[in-house]
């Protein structure tokens, strides 16, 4: 859930308009030459199938990063991410277009969240799936640039005595829970250091679900996702709030990047599909579209420190 810039690189690549059958011997993975285009650049790398985009992202998808839902049948829960529909669905599909590929050559595949930053051969060409650059998982994989800075939030049920809380003093005592490997999870471990020991889950239903049978005061998500999840016209967490944030992170703070595998050439690529989605104003058109206005709760207030 956090910017970081890889070592400068030396290309020199030929500019193939749209093809995507053409590879190359990986070059180190780095910050882009400033004179390529995305396309211009993903013309040149490798992918894992000639002429398709390998995406992976967990299964369920979960709002508000993926929406639309799914068909009868599908492999994919609650959402399909192919809709287009949904933060990083919409994400993934702007920058496969910055790098020259139709929507149809696409393809979607289910990849575990903690196996997407796990040593080893990957069947991906990048995985998006609010997954925050860690220098630990950075041993083993590649990370884009960010295309979402992090702040992190607690969701608990209305009228509980947590819900008083105004600042992370005030949440010591409480007994709180996040999926397993997240940077939530740290939040509680390493900011508010609750004198009770926190509570770990699988996936993000199981904490949830613990928050709803009682077994935990508080649950530690990212704001878009608890913004979700105690939207009062969804209420996955049941009778819940968004009882606060923390703080924001300063610059070069926790922030989502795409994952690729060590040293691919595609990390300078999307590096440069992201810049141009910044430089264009289209990522925060699609940040306010999906993350802004896709929220039915009010104002959450910050934490003191």
């Amino acid at each position: 859930m956090r910017k970081l810039l890889l070592g400068l690189v030396a290309l020199t690549m030929i500019a193939v308009a749209c093809s995507k059958t053409t590879t190359a011997t990986p070059a180190s993975s780095g910050s882009p030459s400033t004179t390529q285009t995305a396309q211009e650049c993903a013309g040149s790398a490798p992918f894992v199938k000639d002429g398709t985009l390998m995406v992976g992202t967990d299964n369920p998808a979960y709002p508000p990063y993926f929406q639309g839902g799914t068909t009868k049948g599908s492999e994919w829960q609650i959402n399909d991410p192919s809709t287009g529909k949904g933060f990083e669905s919409a994400v993934a599909f702007e920058i496969a277009k910055r790098m020259g590929f139709a929507p149809e050559q696409v393809k979607w595949i289910v990849v575990p969240f903690d196996q997407s930053y796990a040593p080893g051969k990957k069947s991906f060409d990048f995985d998006i799936n609010q997954i925050s650059y860690k220098p630990v998982r950075a041993k083993a994989v590649d990370f884009s640039e960010s295309y979402y800075d992090v702040n992190q939030a607690i969701v608990a049920v209305k009228g509980t005595p947590i819900t008083q809380a105004t600042s992370v003093a005030d949440l010591k005592q409480y007994s709180l829970a996040a999926p397993l490997g997240t940077t939530s999870y740290d939040t509680i471990t390493d900011v508010i250091q609750p004198t009770q020991e926190a509570g770990v889950y699988n996936t993000l239903d199981d904490t949830v679900a613990a928050l709803n049978a009682g077994t935990v005061d508080g649950i530690v998500v990212d704001l878009p996702t608890a913004l979700y999840i105690a939207d009062p016209y969804v209420q996955e967490a049941k009778n819940s709030v968004v009882v606060g944030q923390f703080p924001p992170p300063a610059s070069g703070g926790e922030h989502f990047g795409t994952v690729q595998p060590k040293g691919s050439s595609l990390t300078a690529c999307m590096n440069l599909a992201l810049e141009e989605m910044k430089a264009d104003g289209t990522l925060q058109a699609l940040t306010t579209k999906w993350l802004s206005k896709k929220t039915n709760v009010g104002e959450v207030p910050v934490f003191q420190v």
